[in-house]
């Protein structure tokens, strides 16, 4: 975490050490039979073993005191899992004892955490969103039906891309470009609308920032999270920024339902038969499960989640295509001997293509959305590998870490995407090697939109176009570090020459 912050903010904590002994004294009750990790220091525990990149950081860890580790973090007793097997063991054997959520303090903004989907313990309330996003979102049938959004979206991409060529090889900002197509299926899909546009610098630049900025904030350490009795003070201000940017996302979300609602009560007006007349449809219903609260709720989940972790994906392919030129000429000569060199790429050809897959597997090995999934909780005491896993111990699974396991994957730090082309790995949560979406009751709910939308824009992008670096940089010169957060982003944007084939 910031060093400098948290070293202005450990007055308070000492202040608070009073408070927080008895939750030392409960350490001490059970600790001999807890996983080894490094010893913690009174009242903070291991914070100062975390810098700006915590993944990182506790897989180093893992290495000395194995992939089943306790940290003390304040307050907090954190299990951190860094092994398929036991991944297996937890999100699979004890998917249910592990089901819960550790709740930050920037997730209660306005209650969130008591309405969406992500936050909520999985019981009644919980389920009903999870069904509605299966049956109404993410079914089968419903993607079926909007494939051709989809490919107008993709096709809109190829066309802002195809205009920077003729403006004289303009540069393109590839995760600016992906976000605000992914942000445009979204927003088509439930409102029947664009939200961003690629000619403005506004709108989507705007909404891109937002998003960022509250995925940031949400995984970005906290101290009031280590220390629930400092929540009220707020001391690094987490919760007052997260306050703004929630209540500017839903400003956006409530002038788009109201501007419906007053279209659907004109004489005249047509209904659109997209997600937002359907939630409005069911709203007639006295006993609707889904209230407007909710829905608007559900929004933020999907919005800031989907489009966020999807470009991020999109983005880090590119980047490993343009580091690794060989990889990009190889998956271009597999696409147009099956399309030619006009041919549009379709979401049904995608099966036609296993490097154009293993490309894919091989970024989100690699580069996976959330470096430690989003945090469990254990809702009940779990003996696992000979060891206690305390009940309300915070889970964090370091799927980063087992994506670069040597002993699970040959040369772990090479981006190699022909070793899956050996292998029928795959990242839907039957894999624990590979669960970039996580596993079990708790996997992303939009898996299968995302997987879909992620192949189909890489596979347009390096089809439709050769590509080459901006300021005259070399392949070898791409910076590939990460930003922390619940989305891992690159430190540098990717910017790229197009060049028309």
């Amino acid at each position: 975490m910031d060093h400098q912050a948290f070293w202005i903010i450990l007055p308070i904590v000492w202040a608070c050490i009073a408070v927080l002994t008895s939750a030392l004294g409960g350490r001490k009750s059970g600790s001999s039979r807890l996983p080894p990790g490094p010893h913690p220091f009174p009242i903070i525990g291991n914070i100062l073993e975390l810098s700006n990149k915590p993944h990182q950081d506790v897989a180093k860890l893992s290495k000395t005191y194995g992939p089943l580790m306790t940290l003390k973090l304040g307050s907090i007793t954190t299990i951190v899992i860094s092994s398929p097997d036991i991944a297996k063991d937890a999100l699979q054997k004890n998917d249910q004892a592990f089901s819960g959520r550790t709740i930050p303090d920037t997730g209660r903004v306005f209650d969130h955490h008591k309405v969406s989907i992500v936050w909520l313990p999985a019981l009644a309330r919980w389920r009903n969103l999870r069904k509605v996003s299966a049956t109404q979102i993410f079914a089968p049938q419903q993607l079926d039906a909007t494939q051709a959004l989809r490919q107008q979206k993709v096709q809109e991409l190829l066309d802002h891309v195809n205009q920077s060529c003729s403006n004289g090889g303009k540069v393109v900002d590839i995760g600016r470009a992906a976000f605000i197509t992914v942000l445009n299926v979204i927003s088509n899909t439930f409102f029947s609308i664009d939200l961003a546009h690629y000619s403005s610098d506004l709108s989507g630049q705007d909404f891109q920032e937002l998003v960022c900025v509250v995925m940031e904030l949400a995984g970005k350490p906290n101290i009031a999270d280590y220390f629930p009795v400092l929540r009220l003070a707020d001391p690094q201000g987490a919760r007052r920024r997260m306050t703004i940017y929630y209540g500017k996302l839903i400003e956006i979300f409530d002038g788009i339902i109201n501007e419906r609602v007053q279209l659907r009560a004109s004489k005249g007006s047509n209904a659109r038969n997209d997600l937002l007349d359907s939630f409005l449809n069911l709203a007639k219903d006295d006993n609707s499960e889904l209230s407007c609260d909710d829905f608007k709720h559900l929004l933020l989940d999907l919005f800031v989640a989907g489009v966020d972790t999807t470009s991020s994906t999109i983005e880090w392919a590119m980047a490993e295509l343009l580091h690794n030129p060989e990889k990009m000429a190889k998956a271009r000569d597999e696409l147009e001997k099956v399309l030619g060199k006009d041919g549009l790429v379709q979401e049904l050809d995608i099966s036609k293509f296993p490097f154009l897959q293993a490309i894919v597997k091989e970024t989100l090995r690699l580069h996976p959305p959330a470096p430690f999934l989003v945090p469990h909780k254990a809702e009940t005491v779990v003996e696992m590998c000979g060891f206690t896993v305390p009940k309300n111990a915070q889970i964090l699974v370091n799927v980063w870490a087992m994506g670069r396991d040597p002993s699970i994957w040959t040369d772990p730090n090479i981006f190699l995407p022909e070793r899956f082309l050996e292998r029928t790995t795959d990242f839907k949560g039957q894999d624990f090697e590979l669960i970039p979406f996580g596993a079990g009751r708790r996997i992303c709910p939009g898996l299968p939109l995302a997987n879909k939308m992620v192949h189909l824009m890489l596979a347009s992008l390096v089809h439709c176009f050769h590509w080459r670096l901006a300021d005259e940089m070399k392949p070898e010169d791409i910076d590939m570090s990460e930003t922390f957060g619940i989305t891992l982003h690159r430190s540098e944007p990717l910017r790229a020459i197009p060049i028309r084939l």
